[in-house]
């Protein structure tokens, strides 16, 4: 389905792209504690919310 140079390619691609995510997070990740502090709770929230809704549904529309 995909050629040799094709495999080779999506393959360092994926590592590359990892390496240089991985080292733009750590480089921001002062800055990510002091501006995104609250970001879990809202998630959180948010998650449990949908679930909320998820379970409403299930037991009052069936």
């Amino acid at each position: 389905m995909f050629t040799t140079g094709q495999l080779i390619f999506a393959a360092f691609f994926i590592i590359v792209f990892t390496v240089i995510m991985v080292y733009a997070y750590r480089k921001d990740l002062q800055l990510h504690k002091r501006h995104y502090k609250g970001s879990l709770r809202v998630l959180l929230v948010f998650i449990l919310f949908i679930i909320t809704i998820v379970v409403i549904k299930k037991f009052i529309v069936s």
